[in-house]
């Protein structure tokens, strides 16, 4: 394998500058950085990833925490930020949280080992006051879909009261008073702050909000399943239903077709976050859009920004949601 000694003889350059052309520093004429690439091309040279990063202390990478690897809506935050620094001549090391506090906290610090340039992390597990203290520490940390005092200029958001405002004014603008709700996990913050949005449209509408029709789910299929069978099993009255994500709708959708309910005419559902399948299933599911993708790549250009700086970009911090209507909600006469 070739040396950078070897490439700095061929060149006919010091070491030094051949340091300078593999860290893209400015300080090197275009013909002498040509006569070094050339001769790297030549000896078939590849520089050391981790002997520039101690060089250069930049590592090129940025560490991604996320709850799951797996399902829609991870996938286009990961897609969002990846591409972005792809782009920038960056690259994403991935790891999981499992919306637990101690995992939350392992892969924070797996990260950092990593030697990463910069963090964008999606958690929930984890304390305000512990993301402010981690927010001193030397490695720049950015948060997605969350906002923390103090250091709102590291996270980039959504307002989720807002969309559990639309979802459920959704419904009650289409003659719906009789309304369930499944939650997701209220130690989640845009869960509970869904619900919030969902009992402030009730109350706008002089609506008093029945316990009755509330479920805690789990932000997964079978939450929605468990949910709706739920609200049947215990004979209640209602005419539409709000599921705090698109997962949940899905998995109400599911079990309302195998026993006999038809949609939208017996049951009008709506989601939220239009992840990709919302619009595939049958009905199309009317939810609220939560734009993770264009969410994702602004955390890339905060990090592109604030750590590789990028002075050029703008950076958007808080995003609204938006009713993206479909086929799941009927008109009541």
């Amino acid at each position: 394998m070739a040396t950078i000694y070897e490439v700095s003889n061929l060149a006919g350059v010091s070491l030094a500058t051949v340091s300078r052309v593999i860290n893209n520093n400015t300080r090197v004429s275009d013909k002498t950085r040509q006569k070094v690439i050339d001769a790297m091309d030549k000896l078939g040279y590849r520089p050391n990833s981790i002997a520039q990063s101690l060089a250069s202390n930049c590592s090129n990478s940025v560490g991604i925490l996320v709850s799951e690897l797996n399902g829609a809506f991870f996938g286009q935050m990961m897609a969002g930020i990846e591409s972005e620094l792809r782009a920038a001549g960056k690259h994403v090391i991935i790891t999981t949280g499992h919306s637990d506090e101690e995992k939350e906290k392992e892969g924070i610090e797996f990260l950092i080992s990593r030697n990463c340039d910069a963090l964008i992390v999606h958690v929930e597990g984890l304390s305000d006051d512990y993301l402010i203290e981690l927010a001193k520490g030397s490695t720049p940390i950015f948060f997605m879909s969350r906002t923390v005092n103090t250091i709102e200029k590291n996270c980039i958001s959504l307002d989720n009261e807002l969309g559990g405002y639309l979802a459920t004014k959704t419904m009650l603008e289409n003659g719906h008073e009789n309304i369930a709700y499944i939650a997701g996990p209220q130690v989640k913050p845009d869960a509970k702050a869904r619900f919030i949005g969902h009992k402030k449209a009730l109350k706008e509408y002089g609506i008093p909000f029945d316990d009755e029709l509330y479920y805690e789910g789990n932000f997964c299929e079978t939450g929605g399943n468990d949910g709706l069978k739920r609200f049947l099993d215990k004979g209640l009255n209602f005419t539409s239903l709000v599921c705090a994500n698109d997962e949940m709708a899905s998995g109400a959708m599911t079990y309302a077709r195998e026993h006999g309910i038809s949609l939208p005419e017996d049951l009008s559902v709506i989601g939220f976050d239009n992840i990709i399948f919302s619009r595939h299933i049958y009905p199309k599911l009317t939810t609220i859009d939560n734009p993770v993708g264009e969410m994702g790549h602004m955390a890339a250009k905060l990090v592109l920004k604030n750590v590789y700086n990028k002075k050029d970009i703008t950076v958007k911090y808080s995003f609204e949601p938006s009713l993206i209507d479909r086929d799941s909600v009927s008109r009541l006469n």
